[in-house]
């Protein structure tokens, strides 16, 4: 036997009482006593009854799905949930609210860190642009101010004006990619091609720069093979730029940079190592995220916008494929990420 609720046990104690009323008003009235004093304590006890139970069933429980809808900024607590009974629509509409609530502070909390993201994104934005600015500002108001005249300095200065004014161009540019990028604006240009070829047409492209830091860039014995994938070769080769720059910059000055290539069944998996200092751990999380660095000041020297690895982040996820780091601290860094094999 199903056991009685307290709110149903009030229930029947009031609906008893009020039949007890009725009873009691049929028996005077057949003794011919006061038929109005009988009238009005039925009236009475009516009223309780029926204030009883829109108070008990109705007005409490919708007092308090107001309450949580008031309160949808709070965190909704298990006190919220309504006692459920069999086909009680009230507290299905107290359910439905609960998860209207849960929903609204999930959109709001969603909010909220886009907000910070978009405030933290402008100051960087602002931050990284205003260096090469002031830079050229700098340069340029040396020159009118007499250096101009001075062939020991004007050269030297315009030459620093025009690196800056080339750092300002790489950084808008790669803004505009990685906002057409974000906005899915960018179609990518599928088409069948050795990967191995381009790696190499890019170590090539690179060799000066590894020469300067006496680093030696080249593809893994194992690898120099010829690997066929399909992808966006433009897109690609700028994945790959970045990564292999990146590995020159943080690389140790006189050592490795290789790049090896793996044939994984239905994909090519690519892997750019260096033998550097590496990256910690706790900056993994970020390390994709736009205009994050390790280490700033050292990013700065090597000009680099910041945008870099989100760009190729960007780039692998339109491809359906993914990226990864492997690093430790004192032993070097490996980016790595796959292409689906033609």
């Amino acid at each position: 036997m199903k056991k009685s609720t307290p709110n149903t046990i009030a229930l029947w104690n009031a609906l008893g009482l009020t039949t007890l009323v009725c009873i009691s008003l049929l028996i005077n009235k057949v003794k011919g006593e006061n038929i109005i004093l009988h009238s009005t304590l039925f009236f009475f006890f009516s009223f309780i009854f029926i204030r009883f139970s829109i108070e008990k069933f109705i007005y409490r429980k919708i007092k308090l799905i107001y309450k949580i809808i008031r309160d949808k900024n709070s965190d909704v607590s298990k006190n919220a949930i309504l006692p459920k009974t069999e086909n009680d629509p009230i507290a299905d509409v107290n359910d439905e609210v609960l998860q209207w609530v849960v929903q609204q502070n999930e959109k709001l909390i969603e909010l909220k860190q886009q907000e910070e993201f978009r405030k933290e994104f402008l100051g960087n934005v602002s931050h990284e642009l205003k260096t090469p600015i002031f830079n050229i500002q700098g340069y340029l108001e040396t020159l009118l101010d007499g250096a101009l005249e001075d062939p020991e300095v004007n050269i030297k200065f315009i030459k620093k004006a025009a690196k800056s004014a080339e750092r300002l161009d790489q950084l808008v540019s790669d803004l505009l990619s990685i906002s057409q990028m974000e906005s899915g604006k960018i179609q990518m240009n599928y088409e069948t091609f050795d990967i191995t070829e381009l790696i190499s047409e890019i170590i090539d492209a690179l060799e000066m720069r590894a020469e300067i830091r006496k680093i030696k860039l080249k593809i893994k014995e194992s690898s120099n093979t010829p690997y066929w994938v399909k992808a966006d070769r433009q897109r690609i080769r700028q994945v790959l730029v970045n990564l292999m720059v990146n590995a020159l910059n943080y690389g140790k000055e006189s050592g490795n940079v290789q790049i090896g290539i793996y044939d994984m069944d239905e994909n090519v998996l690519i892997e750019v190592s260096d033998d550097g200092e590496g990256i910690s751990k706790e900056h993994f999380p970020r390390l994709f995220e736009r205009f994050y660095r390790v280490d700033r000041s050292r990013s700065r020297d090597f000009g680099g916008t910041g945008l870099g690895l989100a760009i190729v982040k960007h780039i692998i996820e339109s491809h359906h494929q993914n990226i990864n780091v492997r690093s430790e601290l004192g032993k070097g860094s490996t980016f790595s990420f796959t292409l689906q094999k033609a």
